[in-house]
């Protein structure tokens, strides 16, 4: 039972890795093909290209460790290697929530409707706004590396003693629980941001459709759609972290059973679904990314229609 569980956890696991990677590779390249024919690129096309790449290093951190672990359980006990598949993971994660993070800020300062001379100096600012945010999360970024190579010099440190194999691994595990701690804690600052976020726009949209019913208009005009399209990402956005934030809760709890391949392998494809699942809630949200996606889906039906006439 338990072989077919594992087996079934690393068939999603692949499917999500080769999802995600085509997904996120989709919208680099329209991107960037655009880019290159118009010679400009908009602020939410540079966010949204950053994203789908920084995206792709999470899911290629995560399938190397993956790999190595089942290869060879040992090799993830070296310090280098740890070091390095952690700080890769970390970085590549950190741009991946901050720049969906951002990029639900620029959708709100776009479309979001107040009166608040805050807003509205942020509002006419918008790309000065973002960059802010992202100069923040630098910051916070340069903390939480600190922070966890603190913790994993202690860990080397203790491996390099003459210690027996149990030693190392209880020593591996609480290193673990306190590098799952740290990301969990830096890792909720954005999530708080973007359910503010969220939030407002909800709020914007109330006030909106109510100043429509006093001007006894239809409540389908352009604001009105867009807040609509806006909330869509964002609760996307929202479900897809939570899932993701809860995978790296239940990795705390369960640290003291990580010889238990079922339940790592469980938190790894919740944690996954995230950064695949997140592109194409992107491409269906964006008219360019979703007209490009539709003429390559027109195009291979096409080819496949012509194969099956040649063999027929």
């Amino acid at each position: 039972m338990d072989s077919i569980i594992l087996r079934t956890l690393i068939i999603v696991l692949s499917v999500e890795f080769v999802i995600g990677n085509l997904g996120n590779g989709f919208i680099a390249l329209v991107n960037c093909v655009d880019w290159v024919k118009r010679r400009k690129i908009s602020s939410v096309d540079q966010i949204l290209t950053a994203l789908a790449l920084s995206r792709i290093g999470v899911l290629w951190s995560i399938i190397i460790a993956l790999v190595l672990s089942l290869q060879n359980s040992h090799l993830l006990m070296i310090g280098k290697i740890i070091r390095i598949l952690t700080l890769t993971w970390m970085v590549s994660n950190h741009f991946s929530i901050w720049l969906a993070t951002s990029l639900s800020m620029f959708y709100f300062l776009k479309i979001g409707n107040f009166s608040n001379s805050a807003f509205l100096y942020l509002k006419w600012r918008v790309k000065k706004a973002v960059s802010v945010i992202l100069l923040v999360s630098l910051v916070l970024l340069f903390l939480n590396i600190v922070l966890i190579n603190r913790q994993m010099d202690g860990w080397i440190g203790g491996h390099k003693g003459n210690l027996s194999y149990s030693s190392h691994l209880k020593k591996f595990k609480q290193f673990y629980r306190i590098s799952v701690i740290i990301n969990t804690v830096f890792l909720s600052m954005p999530f708080t941001v973007s359910l503010v976020t969220f939030l407002l726009l909800i709020f914007s949209l109330w006030k909106h459709l109510k100043r429509m019913q006093h001007k006894a208009r239809g409540p389908r005009d352009a604001s009105t759609t867009a807040h609509v399209k806006a909330l869509q990402t964002v609760i996307a956005f929202l479900l897809l972290y939570a899932v993701f934030f809860l995978s790296l809760v239940v990795q705390f709890w369960i640290s003291e059973f990580l010889e238990k391949s079922l339940m790592v392998l469980f938190c790894l494809a919740a944690g996954m679904v995230f950064p695949s699942g997140h592109a194409f809630v992107l491409i269906l949200g964006n008219s360019k990314l979703k007209q490009a996606s539709l003429s390559v889906l027109g195009r291979l039906k096409c080819r496949f229609k012509d194969v099956n006439t040649e063999n027929s």
